[in-house]
């Protein structure tokens, strides 16, 4: 049987295949093959390294992950258990499919691909960060709507953050606010940046928003209570969608997972019973609604999806006001979420 380093291998030898295979969107530039996402959106965002000492090896300068092709399956495929991923990846070679050796196996091939360098320089970097009251961080999301910010210690504000343009190789340093992305038990796991402008809203640059660090099943979160169960939580795909919830419902937990991919492999906690799913009106939303409500049913917890009036939450919240987004949330809610909820 190869070993996880040897099928990682195997499928680097034949990349080329595998990008025709898993991402048949995108198209081969020289030596890269380059795609929207792992999802196989069109686009420029994702790129592989076809051929050299790296082929095999991808990054997404959209959300800043990068991986092996194993990593890519479990992405593109959305896949949680690794007996899934290198089942996969044997299926693609047609090789047999044998079962792996041991747990043992299993949990040093897990952490393999999830104790990434990335999460520790998400870890330091967010360590560095300052509170936001009183920064350019807090006025970008005083001008979004966002009025109570502050209050969330998952949020900081970095005044000078490294800023890499993948498509020429030229840095800058910008101002940026950063989310801290956790994991249930609240260690950091990676951050969301964004980069902002100076003079107003978000800096004029070709990415100003990326992730780093490990995303899938983690997510940022807020209002969540240390060592106590969770019966209702708000999950979303976006940080300014959950803020804008949080305007009107201060007391709610909620989670950011900020893709439609990571929304749909969110798992809720242990005793959730009502997980409220603000999803965006996309198809990639829409699919990732549908996904986690199936996850949600199966673990026995009721999943209730939460629309807005207007494109999304946000828009609401700065168009039409805190009143009427109370007003659209109470027909949507629990009648005792309402109750405990949203503020009088």
């Amino acid at each position: 049987m190869l070993s996880i380093s040897e099928l990682a291998d195997r499928l680097a030898l034949n990349a080329v295949a595998f990008c025709r295979h898993y991402l048949s969107a995108g198209r081969r530039a020289g030596n890269y093959w380059i795609v929207g996402d792992a999802r196989n959106k069109e686009g420029r965002s994702l790129y592989v390294h076809l051929t050299g000492p790296r082929a095999g090896r991808w990054t997404d300068a959209a959300t800043g992950e990068y991986g092996d092709l194993l990593d890519l399956i479990r992405e593109t495929c959305g896949l949680l258990d690794f007996r899934d991923v290198a089942q996969e990846a044997r299926r693609f070679l047609s090789m047999s499919q044998p079962q792996m050796a041991s747990s043992e196996n299993i949990d040093v091939c897990e952490r393999r691909l999830a104790n990434r360098p990335a999460a520790e320089r998400a870890r330091r970097l967010f360590a560095m960060t300052q509170p936001l009251a009183g920064t350019l961080a807090e006025r970008y999301l005083r001008d979004r709507g966002l009025l109570q910010a502050t209050a969330h210690t998952a949020l900081g504000f970095h005044p000078s953050c490294y800023y890499r343009d993948l498509a020429t190789g030229s840095t800058e340093a910008y101002p940026a606010l950063i989310a801290a992305v956790t994991d249930p038990s609240g260690t950091v796991t990676g951050i969301h940046r964004t980069w902002l402008d100076p003079s107003g809203g978000k800096a004029k640059v070709a990415d100003p928003r990326r992730a780093l660090g490990g995303l899938l099943g983690n997510a940022v979160r807020f209002r969540f209570p240390p060592d106590e169960p969770v019966p209702v939580l708000a999950a979303a795909e976006g940080l300014e969608t959950v803020l804008s919830l949080l305007e009107v419902m201060p007391g709610m937990p909620a989670v950011a997972a900020l893709t439609a991919n990571h929304l749909a492999a969110f798992c809720p906690p242990a005793g959730c019973l009502r997980l409220y799913i603000a999803g965006d009106a996309d198809a990639a939303g829409r699919q990732a609604i549908k996904r986690l409500s199936r996850r949600a049913q199966a673990l026995g917890i009721l999943p209730l999806v939460l629309a807005p009036e207007l494109g999304d939450f946000n828009e609401d919240l700065r168009w039409l006001g805190a009143g009427r987004l109370k007003t659209n949330l109470r027909a949507q809610l629990v009648p005792g979420d309402a109750m405990n909820f949203l503020t009088p």
